[in-house]
């Protein structure tokens, strides 16, 4: 991804964000299929985890069992994603044509369900991140390949950085791709200028009513009416992200949930790509080279992408180029 170079005709990290996510194709052949499983939680709750059913059958593979596919990709979605985000579908095409598992799992209230618990999910929300990769990991007999997208590659980062040399027993090697990884430095790109009229809006259009039903769940849990009033990314991790995860307030949840001060524990291979053009997480907020990182660290830097977009080829584009890239990544170092 170096030397990616978005096509003449989609000029500008917002077009290439929007565009990507819209209307780029997302796969070759027919669509993934994907067989959701229902995991109960430590703590009373749920999450859904959505496997990639083979292209040729209709039923699922086991992970783990013989003949299953050598490798298991494992991917984290970004803020308010799912298995159905352009990325996603993208990833689910390249380990079908690389004959790879591939599991989604969804973070809590992410699967189209609201899920039970005073809680939600958050930017370094690693012990969750630590869970599901073991429990992974242990069916599939075998170190997985991780890749987190966005926040999930934040909170995916966190992981390994906490789990130190330890890492190595669960995951091969891990990439994040367009994380936040200084979440103060986004957070501020994210709630100003074009970026607030339209991402935080869009955002803020799903967050809001989950938080709200899970007020109904669990009433007074947090100040209803200041979220209402909520008009920034900030505001509403103030009232709800934060308090609801054990973090003061925005300013100690950003600052103790980035990854990016943290780059140097990594124990295990990692990927860290952005483009220099990402709407929201701003070129200047990530690290200007590999010498303190450590040897386990790769830093991709392309010009051009956007956020999460990285759209290729003639009109309307597809999405395939960014995964390929780093599904070659992760296989070469995993």
């Amino acid at each position: 991804m170096h030397g990616y170079r978005a096509p003449r005709w989609l000029p500008g990290g917002n077009l290439q964000t929007i565009w990507a996510a819209r209307a780029s194709r997302r796969h070759l052949g027919p669509p993934p299929r994907f067989e959701r499983e229902r995991w109960a939680t430590p703590d009373g709750d749920f999450i859904d985890v959505d496997h990639l059913l083979p292209q040729a059958a209709a039923v699922p593979q086991p992970v783990g069992t013989a003949g299953a596919p050598r490798q298991h990709l494992v991917l984290f979605h970004g803020l308010e994603g799912s298995s159905e985000s352009q990325y996603a579908q993208a990833f689910a095409s390249v380990a079908r044509s690389r004959g790879w598992a591939y599991s989604v799992p969804h973070f809590r209230g992410c699967s189209g369900e609201l899920n039970r618990a005073p809680r939600a999910y958050h930017s370094g929300d690693f012990e969750e991140i630590g869970w599901i990769l073991q429990r992974l990991r242990a069916r599939h007999g075998a170190p997985l390949l991780v890749v987190g997208i966005s926040l999930g590659g934040n909170a995916l980062l966190r992981w390994a950085q906490e789990a130190g040399d330890s890492a190595g027993q669960t995951a091969a090697a891990v990439a994040a791709v367009c994380s936040p990884i200084d979440l103060a430095a986004s957070g501020a790109a994210i709630d100003r200028g074009f970026n607030r009229l339209v991402y935080t809006r869009m955002f803020l259009a799903t967050m809001k009513p989950k938080a709200l039903a899970k007020w109904q769940q669990h009433p007074g849990l947090f100040d209803r009416e200041r979220l209402a009033a909520a008009r920034t990314l900030y505001e509403f991790d103030d009232v709800f992200t934060a308090p609801l995860h054990g973090f003061r307030d925005t300013a100690d949840y950003w600052q103790r949930a980035s990854a990016k001060p943290h780059l140097a524990r990594l124990r295990i291979p990692a990927l860290v790509l952005n483009a220099a053009n990402d709407p929201f997480v701003p070129a200047a907020s990530l690290p200007p080279g590999p010498g303190p990182l450590g040897r386990f660290v790769t830093l991709w830097r392309p010009a051009h992408g956007g956020h999460v977009g990285f759209p290729q080829g003639g009109f309307p584009g597809h999405v395939l180029a960014m995964p390929q890239a780093v599904a070659g990544w992760l296989a070469e170092h995993g």
